[in-house]
C-alpha cells in the first residue's frame, strides 16, 4: 500500500510507493565513459584566462592573482544569471512587479584535479571548501542589496552541471526565494506554537527513533527526512541549534568535513556514483530568523524525473522509503 506522507515543515505532501521500484541497483543507469582532457578546462591550473578575474582564492604561498599555484578558486559565472552593476529598478507594470536583475553569481572552483570529485577529497580539503562558502557569504552580506544567498553544486550532466571539472556556485539574490519563505514559515509556525525549532525537534526524534539516521558524529547528523521528494535524498543538520551557516566556527567545519564525505561516499558506493545535487539552505542575509531557523545541506541524487503529475499537484511520487533508503547507506561498505 502507498503511503502519503507530510513534511511538517512546509507542508508539501509526497507519495511513498515501493511498489514501482526501490532496490539501489534499480536506479544504475551505466553511461559510456566520457573522455577527460584538461586542454580547454576553463577550470584546470595554467588556463586561468579562461575565466574572469578571480574574485578570491587560497593558495599555499603568495602569488600573483590569476595564477596557477591555488587550492581554490573564485571567479564570477562567465555567463550569469545577475549582475553585481546596476540599481534595484523596482518597478510595478499594471498588476506586476518588475526589478533588474541585480545579484551575484560565482563559480568556486572546489579542486586543481581536473578528475577529482568532492567525494574523493580528503575531509581537510573539503573543510577548505567550506570555508570558501562561508568567506564569500561573509563578503557579499555588506551589500546591502542583498537578502540572500543560495550555495548549490550540480553534480554530472543530469544534475546540470556543464562542466566536469569539480565546482559549485553561488548565486546571490535581492529577494527570498518563495521555498526559503515557505521554510522559515513553517519553522516560525512551530515556534510560536511550541517555543521549539522544528528541525531541533526533527533531530532530537530521528536521533530516538533511529531508522533513517545514516551518519552522525559529535556534531551533525545526516538523516533521510520523513516525507523526501526524492529517493535517498538526504539532510545534513548541525546537532546544535544555528540559523547561519556562515556563523560557525572552526569546530563546526572540522566535524562538518567528515560527515560530508561520509555521506557522498556512501551515496557513490550504494548508487554507482550517480548524479547529484547539493543545496546549502540558511537564513536570509538581513532578517533575524536564527532563534527558529536551523540551517542545513540537502543532497538529492538525481535517479528519477519529475513528470506532470509533481508540476500537476505539487505531490512527489518516492518509489523507495526513506528508512530503506537509510539502510542501504547506512549498511554500505567504504
Amino acid at each position: 500500500m502507498p503511503d502519503l506522507r507530510r513534511d511538517p515543515i512546509v507542508g508539501r505532501w509526497v507519495i511513498i510507493s515501493t511498489e514501482r521500484n526501490g532496490r539501489p541497483h534499480e536506479f544504475v543507469h551505466l553511461q559510456p565513459a566520457r573522455p577527460i582532457s584538461t586542454a580547454l578546462c576553463p577550470f584546470c591550473p595554467g588556463q586561468e584566462r579562461l575565466t574572469p578575474k578571480e574574485i578570491m582564492a587560497y593558495r599555499p604561498q603568495p602569488a600573483e592573482p590569476n595564477a596557477p599555484n591555488w587550492t581554490i578558486r573564485v571567479v564570477p559565472n562567465k555567463f550569469p544569471a545577475l549582475h553585481v552593476e546596476g540599481d534595484m529598478g523596482r518597478e510595478g507594470v499594471g498588476l506586476y512587479d518588475r526589478m533588474n536583475g541585480v545579484g551575484a553569481h560565482e563559480v568556486i572552483i572546489e579542486t586543481p584535479g581536473h578528475t577529482e570529485g568532492l567525494a574523493d577529497m580528503p575531509a581537510k580539503k573539503i573543510e577548505d571548501v567550506l570555508w570558501a562558502y562561508r568567506d564569500r557569504i561573509i563578503d557579499l552580506k555588506k551589500d546591502l542589496r542583498l537578502r540572500y544567498i543560495l550555495i548549490f553544486k550540480n553534480h554530472g550532466a543530469a544534475a546540470g552541471a556543464t562542466l566536469e571539472h569539480s565546482h559549485s556556485q553561488l548565486i546571490a539574490l535581492p529577494i527570498v526565494p518563495t521555498s526559503v519563505i515557505n521554510e522559515i514559515e513553517g519553522c516560525r509556525a512551530h515556534y510560536e506554537q511550541k517555543e521549539r525549532c522544528m528541525y531541533c525537534d526533527i533531530l532530537r526524534q530521528d536521533l530516538s527513533d533511529g531508522g533513517r539516521i545514516v551518519a552522525e558524529n559529535p556534531e551533525f547528523v545526516c538523516v533521510t527526512p520523513f516525507a523526501p521528494r526524492f529517493p535517498f535524498e538526504m539532510w545534513i543538520l548541525p546537532k546544535r541549534h544555528a540559523g547561519y551557516f556562515e556563523e560557525s566556527q572552526k569546530t563546526q567545519f572540522e566535524f562538518l568535513a567528515p560527515i560530508l564525505s561520509d555521506c557522498l561516499r556512501r551515496m557513490d558506493k550504494v548508487l554507482a556514483r550517480p548524479a547529484y545535487n547539493f543545496i546549502l539552505h540558511s537564513s536570509p542575509l538581513h532578517e533575524r530568523t536564527g532563534d527558529f531557523y536551523h540551517w542545513h545541506l540537502e543532497i538529492i541524487p538525481k535517479l528519477t524525473q519529475v513528470a506532470g503529475f509533481e508540476w500537476g499537484t505539487g505531490f512527489y511520487i518516492n518509489p523507495v522509503s526513506p528508512e530503506e533508503s537509510a539502510k542501504y547507506l547506512r549498511d554500505a561498505e567504504l
